[in-house]
């Protein structure tokens, strides 16, 4: 039973939709350069939006959008990535990287996770991909991940609830799974009733998604 609204974390790709994000409820910004599913935001950028707003900032570390697979060049430069985003004075990074086979890059996800210490490390949605998500979660845990965007492989959060129960379950307090993928206010209260959730993902190219989904949360639920 959740005794705290949970936080709203707002995916954003610009400084204007980050301050109207952060100003209609958002508690953290993910911030995403352009392309499919967000890829690495310029430098100028990150350092605008931690200029601009006071809450935490995760900065997406992903060198191309066109998968989930990086070669060593690629990880050598998500390293450096990681490295600027410290030094520009993020709050935490998001990664996501994975094999041919959609199984979890062990290799490349110690690595990444080894250079952002101490911030901490989001595994992004690519996770939905995986073959078995149960068993991924185990290897999130073991490299030190702090939290999974996800929506349990459903199609949306809503219908992932179970899965992302279940997820949550399995990681207690070690791990906050990150519920991403389509949510909204006017159907959040039916997945806080299915999943005992901590945190929410909302894309914010349009921040009043974010001030619905903030509103709706400060409403009672539905008997």
């Amino acid at each position: 039973m959740l005794t705290t609204l949970p936080l709203i974390e707002a995916c954003c790709d610009s400084a204007e939709t980050a301050r109207q994000a952060e100003a209609f409820g958002a508690g953290r910004i993910e911030l995403c350069g352009p392309g499919d599913g967000g890829s690495t935001p310029s430098l100028g950028l990150i350092a605008h939006v931690l200029d601009r707003v006071e809450c935490p900032v995760f900065v997406m570390i992903r060198p191309h959008v066109r998968s989930f697979v990086y070669s060593d060049d690629d990880l050598h430069v998500m390293c450096n990535d990681i490295v600027t985003a410290k030094t520009l004075g993020a709050h935490g990074v998001v990664v996501g990287p994975l094999n041919a086979d959609h199984t979890i890059d062990t290799r490349a996800l110690a690595t990444l996770v080894d250079v952002a210490r101490p911030l901490p490390v989001t595994f992004h949605r690519a996770f939905d991909r995986v073959p078995d998500q149960l068993a991924a979660l185990d290897t999130l845990l073991e490299l030190g991940v702090a939290r999974v965007l996800t929506s349990g492989q459903g199609a949306t959060a809503l219908a992932g609830a179970a899965q992302l129960a279940a997820l949550q379950v399995q990681a207690g307090e070690r791990l906050t799974v990150l519920a991403g993928g389509g949510v909204r206010g006017d159907h959040v209260h039916a997945l806080l009733e299915r999943a005992p959730l901590r945190e929410l993902h909302a894309r914010s190219t349009d921040p009043e998604i974010v001030r619905a989904l903030a509103g709706a949360l400060q409403q009672p639920r539905p008997s």
